[in-house]
């Protein structure tokens, strides 16, 4: 294809078809220009759900969450499968999450308000450092750390870290007195915005243990190629390290 002053010389044929096809890339877009729905995408990084799951663990009406689950799913963002009375709804691979990740990490870069809300909201309820990934499979190789999953147990259930152990904020106060203060709790959840490890850090030290929290969360950690396990097991701390 000729070039002429920089424009790109075509048929109307050529024009019409890439006209259709930005179209079509638009679709992705118009389906994420949602608040809403990005959420649910991270929401959904963590496992499949029914539609009353999504509007439970967002707060939101059951119809509302519907509308959005169905906006996803025209774009193909999201599949929808049907175990004998319910649709459950998953990511439909995981170039989905890694979208979102990739949006984070450009509004991050170029957006003055994600700084500033993630220093107001973030790194003024937590002055330490979160923990990286390499950081955590090094201490836990090492037997520095406890790894906490702080998710709802249906999410811990459908993947986690090998040898986290389940521990949702709603159990975690009777929870306290068996957990070790001879090592350090590392605290993870949904994601780098998730305040559900945040919550669990602030009121771990509040009883006096050391704890900390991951960088991100448990999709990050499973798109970074590191071991998963599934079920109700707990593996061992040495799992954790491959």
């Amino acid at each position: 294809m000729d070039r002429r002053g920089g424009q790109e010389a075509a048929g109307p044929g050529i024009r019409e078809a890439k006209g259709l096809l930005y179209e079509q890339l638009a679709r992705i877009g118009r389906a994420l220009a949602s608040p809403v729905r990005l959420e649910m995408v991270e929401l959904l990084a963590q496992g499949e759900r029914p539609v009353e799951g999504v509007a439970r663990a967002l707060g939101l009406p059951v119809a509302n969450a519907s509308h959005h689950l169905r906006a996803l799913r025209a774009a193909r963002l999201v599949e929808a499968r049907r175990v004998r009375t319910t649709v459950r709804y998953r990511l439909s691979g995981p170039r989905v999450h890694a979208l979102l990740r990739e949006i984070r990490a450009l509004a991050e870069e170029h957006l003055a308000e994600v700084e500033r809300i993630v220093r107001a909201c973030y790194r003024a309820r937590d002055a330490l450092e979160p923990v990286r990934r390499e950081e955590l499979l090094e201490r836990v190789r090492s037997g520095e750390v406890l790894v906490v999953d702080v998710r709802p147990p249906e999410e811990y259930r459908a993947g986690h870290i090998p040898g986290a152990l389940s521990l949702p904020l709603e159990a975690l106060e009777r929870r306290l007195a068996s957990l070790p203060r001879d090592r350090e709790i590392v605290a993870y959840c949904r994601g780098p915005y998730c305040v559900m490890a945040l919550e669990a850090v602030a009121r771990l030290r509040e009883r006096g243990l050391r704890a900390r929290r991951l960088e991100d969360g448990f999709p990050e950690w499973q798109a970074a190629g590191l071991p998963v396990a599934t079920g109700e097991e707990e593996g061992s701390a040495e799992d954790v390290c491959p």
